[in-house]
């Protein structure tokens, strides 16, 4: 099934001027979960319903990563947007979909380097809107520029989330343990919005993922009936 983050995937692969090698990009992997087949978790892709919604903004080879988890939000989440983040132009879909008074946009970012006007903790949503999420999907650097070079975000509210538990992610790791990766920060926005279901199951899938991930990485067995996969299995549609 095709969703906004494979869309980009494609989209930004068809610019290439040489191919995408990142570190074990040369092996084979599913089109659907961007791992290697024997390892492929299409089948444990879950269902859940949110009324939150999820727009990703992604720094140029992003979509591309095979550890990239904004395609797990994608996964999940069915009103997830994705756009390619560029320093000098912004994609006018994107300008539409900040305008849209059905949503109540945040922009998820750490309040130490926000002014502290703009900073909230909670999500406050008028009525008749619905919580839109704005995730800068890059390493930290790349998300502090992202940030910094988007006159188009300045006038949203700052989300700073403040979360007691660190980083669980194991696939590409900060020098910083308060430092989550993409599908972390979305599991926290929807528990703060309310979407509690959604936020346990976008937090179980990343483990099914990472689970799945290394266990390829490493070339070794799965256990479908471990602690990891049962915690995920009821929401995934006939199981």
């Amino acid at each position: 099934m095709s969703h906004a983050v494979s869309r980009l995937r494609t989209q930004r692969l068809a610019r290439a001027i040489k191919p995408f090698v990142n570190r074990g990009s040369r092996a084979e992997r599913c089109a659907g979960c961007r791992v290697i087949p024997q390892y492929c978790l299409c089948a444990w892709r879950p269902k859940v319903e949110a009324k939150s919604a999820m727009c990703l903004l992604m720094h140029d080879v992003e979509p591309m990563k095979p550890s990239n988890t904004g395609w797990l939000i994608a996964d999940v989440i069915d009103d997830t947007t994705a756009f390619a983040w560029s320093r000098t132009e912004v994609d006018p879909d994107l300008l539409t979909l900040l305008a849209d008074p059905q949503w109540q946009p945040y922009i998820v970012f750490p309040g130490e380097f926000v002014v502290p006007e703009r900073v909230v903790s909670q999500v406050s949503v008028e009525e008749g809107k619905r919580p839109l999420f704005i995730l800068l999907d890059g390493t930290w650097s790349e998300a502090r520029k992202m940030f910094r070079k988007s006159p188009y975000l300045e006038h949203l509210p700052v989300l700073s989330l403040a979360p007691e538990q660190l980083s669980r992610y194991k696939l590409r790791r900060s020098k910083r343990d308060d430092h989550f990766c993409t599908a972390e920060v979305a599991a926290l926005c929807l528990e703060l919005a309310g979407d509690q279901a959604a936020s346990e199951v976008l937090d179980a899938y990343l483990d099914v993922f990472s689970t799945h991930y290394l266990a390829a990485k490493f070339q070794q067995p799965l256990d479908l009936a471990d602690v990891v996969h049962t915690r995920l299995a009821p929401s995934i549609p006939g199981l």
